[in-house]
């Protein structure tokens, strides 16, 4: 192993490591409303983050994405509690005035507000808020920018819409910060409805246009330019996607159906996903691709990306084996500790250890820097 993979030198880490990272993490999260595996799930990654972001703007993402879970899981238990009509339970906390509203909409504005539908919509309101913070924490540690390099050449497309609406977030945060220092420079350090105006407008123009100017720079460099490819080649191309994604179809509703024999689950989704990745491959030949400071995958990156597979692996079976503990039946009893999703999810902080320590950016003059503070070189494909 060269030493510049040893991480013990300072290294940006392979972006797919941490998407894969974070994404086995919201997986995780997904299978269960209890909160002790949800609130682990949140410290884990807040621990990582703070231990291997970077300074880069995208680096504060993962703060703005936990303080839109927050009002995320405050918006959930308002509806909850004005207009959910299901079943509330006995324990009531508070009575709200009321409008009458028709049966056949389901629906009830005001009334009863019970402790059994506040916590059951404060755990629902947390599984998704869990799910959030872990996209933020992908957006935090890996680059959107630099993930694009690694999307196959056939979709280059489709990585010019992903990579513009995953930095659409992060240059919100940089955005705003930067508007709310030009507010206090010219002495409007106000808060309220006022100041949220003021700011939302140069902040969504910022992150919508830098958003764009990555596209467009991407297309200067050449980026999706497609060399001659033969009608046979196209066609092949197109049966073995169509084909693909056929069976990738198939074969998750064959894994939901409880009706359905078994061929018709795994082996036709595993067979989608060859054919699928047949296809991209095949179609990937049309277009050229160069790599500029192509980013190694090592040791750190394996084992960023297996601690979060694992911590999936460990949820999943967990599940399996005592569903109950991770989908409460009663919200007012005390949360049980799955000891093996726990442990699963203790893994996922070995990035914190793994991962090599973030080089120190050199500050970039004139020309050479855009306005976000990233080198020219970061949209390089």
């Amino acid at each position: 192993m060269r030493a510049e993979h040893l991480p013990r030198f300072p290294r940006a880490l392979h972006p797919g490591a941490w998407w894969l990272w974070a994404v086995a993490l919201a997986a995780a999260a997904s299978r269960t409303t209890n909160p002790v595996p949800l609130l682990l799930v949140l410290a884990v990654t807040g621990f990582v983050v703070a231990a291997r972001r970077t300074s880069a703007p995208w680096g504060r993402a993962y703060v703005a994405f936990l303080k839109l879970s927050l009002v995320l899981i405050v918006v959930r238990i308002l509806f909850q509690a004005l207009l959910s009509s299901g079943a509330q339970g006995p324990t009531v906390l508070l009575t709200l005035p009321s409008l009458p509203m028709p049966d056949s909409s389901g629906l009830k504005l005001g009334g009863v507000v019970t402790l059994e539908a506040v916590l059951r919509a404060t755990y629902e309101g947390l599984q998704l808020a869990t799910i959030l913070c872990c996209v933020g924490a992908a957006n935090a540690l890996g680059s959107a920018r630099r993930l694009l390099r690694h999307v196959p050449g056939a979709l280059y497309e489709v990585g010019v819409a992903c990579v513009i609406a995953l930095t659409f977030a992060p240059q919100l945060v940089t955005d705003a910060a930067r508007v709310r220092q030009a507010h206090r420079l010219r002495g409007r350090d106000r808060s309220g409805l006022g100041a949220l105006r003021r700011l939302a407008m140069p902040v969504l123009e910022g992150a919508l246009e830098r958003s764009v100017d990555l596209a467009a720079a991407m297309d200067a460099r050449g980026y999706g330019r497609t060399t001659d490819a033969g009608r046979s080649s196209r066609r092949v191309t197109a049966t073995l996607v169509g084909a693909g994604v056929l069976g990738v179809c198939v074969g998750v509703y064959g894994l939901l159906s409880g009706s359905s024999p078994d061929w018709l689950g795994m082996p036709v989704l595993v067979a989608g996903l060859l054919a699928t990745a047949a296809g991209i491959r095949v179609g990937g030949r049309r277009t050229g691709r160069s790599r500029y400071r192509p980013d190694p995958w090592a040791l750190p990156e394996w084992l960023v990306g297996g601690s979060g597979v694992l911590a999936a692996a460990a949820v999943f079976l967990d599940v399996h084996r005592s569903p109950a503990s991770f989908f409460l039946a009663s919200v007012t009893d005390v949360p049980p500790v799955p000891v093996l999703a726990t442990a699963g999810i203790l893994v996922a902080l070995l990035p914190a250890v793994a991962a090599p320590p973030t080089p120190v950016p050199v500050a970039v003059a004139g020309p050479q820097a855009d306005r976000s503070g990233a080198p020219r070189g970061e949209v390089a494909a």
